[in-house]
């Protein structure tokens, strides 16, 4: 009996798709195949699922940046779907990132990717190690390197200190450092070089810290991101209920939650931020007092942590970096002093920028305009509140990041951090900038409860390009001093 025109269109695509699926199981269990599932709930353990944007639903100007992505990378990662919350940001990260690994550059791509591993593995960040490795195969790097640090060239061995300095104590960094890795011989680096490598540890490091902030989930191709234990209670695992990680739905209530407290704290914040741009008009501290003000604040920020002690990093990630045992909680402990970083003496506008752009050409563009990016990023909005004006509020992000390394604005008053970032703000900031394999999706909850998923993604947007400036400040003066 020959169809009519009508009658073939019957068969609707998810029809197919959905009998073809069932089709393919049965046989599979037929074979005795185990049929992977992932892991978690989307892209972020942190982040509703129906909250980010399903990929088939994006408009035509993110089809494309997903496009451009997918064929730069050859994946569209969990890193890219949770940051397209922001678009403009999104486009800069990528194309900053497509130049620093894409394009011809001091580096070769199989040096790029094992840098990339080598910054990752500093901060126990597992999901950007794998990725990288992935990359450092397909580039056609030598495996033999991925066995430990041990088994790659003397000139990446070389690069460890500045690593284990730049991830967590950047102010430590000294010319000599430096002249240490450009000295004459075999397995030296070129200033191009080395500013290429600085670019890549700091990148990598501060994106561990997004990473981490925002709980972001391994595809479920990738280690980690599949199981092939059956879903349990309520669609979990034991193992996912013991550690925490089944609440997706009280995710929905802490971070969007209109409960009448927390609408308040909204309240309360918004009218700080009016007093504070209020005052600033009126009247201003003195010089000395200013001072007072940054070293009574960095000196908090050293006792900001809320952590356990952590055990030690995985074989497969601890073989690519030595000195495991080295990290910011061990400055903060022994109550060392963290000496001030003046911006006015070198900055990132006046300074950094040129000499980036001048042995790297093009990045110093790329990085700041992402730097811009980030820090004006505003949808003039607060949890449910419209026509707000941030810029108090992200400038005390942005400067109490920079605090906690050590970094003055003489013209910034350091009082405004204590009036608008609360201390379950501080601990959490603390942790994604400093220790972000110590981020707990507690941690996530526990500040802005009234806020969107959305804006908590801002945040770390901010942690990471603050973190990210932080870093190429410290380096880039050590180069200079060793220039000069």
């Amino acid at each position: 009996m020959r169809l009519s025109p009508r009658a073939t269109t019957v068969q609707a695509p998810e029809i197919i798709c959905s009998r073809c699926s069932g089709v393919c199981n049965n046989k599979v269990k037929e074979l005795g195949i185990r049929i992977p599932r992932p892991v978690g709930q989307g892209p972020s353990r942190f982040l509703p699922e129906e909250e980010i944007l399903q990929v088939g639903t994006e408009d035509s100007n993110m089809h494309s940046m997903f496009a451009d992505a997918f064929s730069d990378m050859g994946r569209l990662d969990n890193i890219t779907l949770v940051m397209v919350f922001h678009p403009q940001y999104l486009e800069s990260f990528l194309k900053t990132q497509h130049y620093l690994l894409q394009m011809d550059g001091p580096l070769p791509a199989s040096y790029q990717h094992y840098i990339g591993i080598m910054a990752a593995a500093r901060h126990q960040c597992s999901y950007l190690v794998n990725q990288h490795v992935n990359d450092f195969i397909q580039s056609g790097g030598d495996q033999k390197w991925l066995n430990g640090l041990e088994n790659a060239p003397l000139k990446l061995r070389n690069l460890g200190e500045l690593n284990k300095l730049l991830a967590h104590r950047p102010w430590l960094i000294t010319k000599e450092h430096i002249e240490q890795l450009l000295k004459t011989g075999e397995h030296s680096w070129s200033l191009a070089e080395l500013i290429h490598a600085v670019v890549l540890l700091a990148h990598y490091h501060s994106l561990a810290s997004f990473t981490f902030g925002c709980g972001i989930s391994p595809e479920v191709h990738s280690d980690g991101g599949h199981t092939f234990r059956p879903p349990s209670v309520g669609n979990y695992c034991i193992c996912d209920i013991t550690n925490g990680n089944h609440r997706g739905d009280e995710s929905r209530h802490t971070a969007g939650s209109l409960s009448s407290d927390s609408s308040f704290e909204v309240e309360v914040l918004m009218e700080k931020m009016k007093l504070l741009q209020e005052c600033r008009d009126e009247e201003e501290a003195s010089q000395e007092e200013m001072a007072t003000r940054f070293e009574r604040e960095k000196t908090e920020s050293m006792l900001t942590f809320a952590i356990d002690e952590d055990p030690p990093p995985g074989r497969e990630v601890s073989k690519h970096f030595e000195d495991t045992s080295y990290g910011y909680k061990d400055f903060s402990r022994r109550g060392m002093h963290v000496p001030t970083f003046r911006v006015q003496d070198f900055s990132w506008e006046d300074h950094g920028y040129s000499l980036v752009n001048r042995l790297y050409p093009d990045v110093g563009q790329l990085l700041d305009e992402k730097f811009h990016i980030a820090y004006n990023l505003t949808y003039n909005t607060m949890a449910m509140h419209n026509d707000v004006d941030t810029s108090t509020l992200r400038r005390a992000i942005w400067n109490y990041v920079h605090c906690m390394f050590g970094i003055r604005y003489d013209d910034y008053d350091y009082g405004e951090i204590n009036q608008l970032l609360d201390r379950s703000f501080k601990v959490y900031i603390k942790n994604v900038v400093c220790s972000p394999e110590k981020t707990t999706k507690r941690m996530y909850d526990s500040f802005w409860r009234q806020f969107r998923h959305s804006e908590k993604v801002h945040v770390n947007l901010l942690l990471m390009e603050a973190r990210m400036q932080a870093e190429l400040l410290y380096a880039l003066r050590a180069i200079t001093w060793y220039m000069t």
